[in-house]
């Protein structure tokens, strides 16, 4: 476990799919991630590359090939490098080095970095394509928050207050056995009430978003999620259909990527929401998490 800190964050990373498995506010001693228990979910923060929820019968099509591919993909089970680490940064690398041919054709290097400034920590993707081709592929941020954060709060004391991009048309999704449904534009989104009956149907999803807070009604408390010019977030918990109850923890989700559309050719480089990475280029995004 790899551990940074400054004067108000310590958080620590698993080298495990350079996954995020705390955050703990120095100021109000509290942590503010999942803890990771396998009865509801036994992951915290994981990445998910090369592909983000679900493909149509777990399989794709590129160059005349047909591959299979769980969901969410590999990268959140493979084993990073320190890369660098310094007061309040680490970066973690990962090189394919052939490992994944069989399911994935593409060569290429992964670095996540870590970076704290006061109350909030930036994560920040670079994906290398190490191929003489074009490179196709999703990644998003799957970040579990606990609920309620602070003791004696339910999960009903929180919202999540929304902030689309400016000037673009919000469009909201549904996934049915797994694979995207558009429902249509969205025009009043601005606060979403956390309830068990939000995830009946899996995630929500919709597109154009740069900011989410999820704030309680009762405290001062709550954590921001920044992503601008993210195309898509999923906001997720996992729903106990036996007990009609949602998971003690919510995910706030910025995507490069989405799960296939119900109506998908199976082909990669047609897929919705895919990236193109030219030949030996980097892709690099990031967003911050803010812990208040």
């Amino acid at each position: 476990m790899t551990t940074i800190e400054n004067d108000w964050l310590k958080v620590h990373i698993a080298k495990e799919g350079a996954e995020i498995r705390s955050v703990t506010h120095k100021k109000n001693a509290m942590d503010y991630m999942w803890s990771g228990d396998s009865e509801y979910w036994g992951r915290v923060a994981p990445v998910l590359f090369p592909i983000v929820g679900r493909l149509k019968d777990d399989q794709y099509k590129l160059n005349g090939q047909t591959y299979s591919l769980t969901q969410h993909g590999f990268l959140r089970d493979v084993t990073f490098e320190v890369n660098e680490q310094k007061e309040g940064y680490a970066s973690f690398l990962f090189e394919s080095d052939g490992q994944f041919k069989n399911i994935y054709p593409y060569e290429f290097t992964a670095i996540i970095h870590y970076t704290l400034n006061e109350n909030s920590l930036s994560v920040k993707w670079e994906i290398i394509n190490k191929n003489d081709e074009d490179m196709y592929f999703s990644i998003g941020a799957h970040p579990a928050f606990k609920l309620p954060l602070v003791e004696g709060e339910e999960v009903s004391d929180y919202m999540l207050h929304i902030t689309p991009q400016e000037n673009e048309k919000v469009m909201q999704y549904e996934l049915k056995n797994a694979l995207v449904h558009e429902k249509g534009a969205i025009t009043d989104l601005s606060t979403i009430q956390l309830d068990d009956s939000l995830f009946v149907n899996d995630a929500v999803i919709y597109s154009h978003i740069r900011r989410i807070d999820l704030q309680s009604k009762k405290s001062e408390h709550g954590v921001e999620v920044s992503f601008d010019h993210f195309p898509f977030v999923g906001i997720w918990s996992k729903y106990d259909d036996k007990n009609h109850t949602m998971a003690p923890f919510v995910c706030i989700e910025p995507w490069y990527g989405i799960a296939d559309m119900h109506n998908t050719t199976g082909d990669l480089k047609e897929k919705f929401g895919i990236n193109r990475l030219a030949a030996n280029e980097t892709f690099q995004r990031d967003y911050t998490m803010t812990f208040k």
